[in-house]
């Protein structure tokens, strides 16, 4: 197995976890939080889909799906449309109130620009220096992975508030 094909794997099981999550979900439970403070699921994954959209359109050169397919219309949120979540409080989060249906859609977009990206690489390409603000520089392979991170992380926590409402 190459290194993109191992990306489009773990891309793959992304996708098919955010859609489980959501999957069945009133726009209601999709909003729900545990407590006060903590994220619901609307959010988690809308932003996880946001950081994936702009941190790919960065490396590809290319707009975000977000803003060039019409899905920050389509949300409505009350943010700039530059936003992706980052320093969100409960404030924020608790304005995130999308359909099940919206989040999949924006999800499957996002997830078909990045793979279509990353179907474009070669393994060597994955060593090309793409933010040379760190130290270590950081490359094209290792901003994938931060990425792949983030969502993993994102899509658990999805997850497991999923677990909570319907323990109910």
């Amino acid at each position: 197995m190459t290194s993109v094909a191992l990306l489009v794997d773990v891309f793959g099981r992304v996708r098919d976890l955010a859609r489980r999550v959501v999957e069945g979900l009133s726009e209601e439970e999709l909003a729900t939080r545990p407590n006060d403070r903590t994220n619901t699921i609307a959010w988690l994954v809308w932003h996880l889909t946001r950081i994936q959209d702009s941190h790919v359109a960065d490396l590809a050169e290319t707009e975000e799906v977000w803003a060039s397919l019409g899905w920050a219309d389509r949300f409505g949120l009350p943010f700039d449309r530059a936003a992706t979540g980052y320093g969100h409080g409960p404030d924020e989060v608790a304005r995130v109130r999308p359909s099940g249906a919206l989040l999949v859609g924006y999800h499957d977009a996002v997830y078909e620009r990045t793979i279509g990206f990353v179907r474009s690489l070669r393994d060597g390409d994955l060593d090309r220096i793409v933010d040379e603000s760190w130290d270590p520089p950081v490359s094209l392979g290792v901003r994938l992975v931060s990425v792949l991170s983030d969502d993993l992380q994102h899509v658990g926590q999805s997850a497991y508030v999923r677990g909570l409402i319907r323990s109910r």
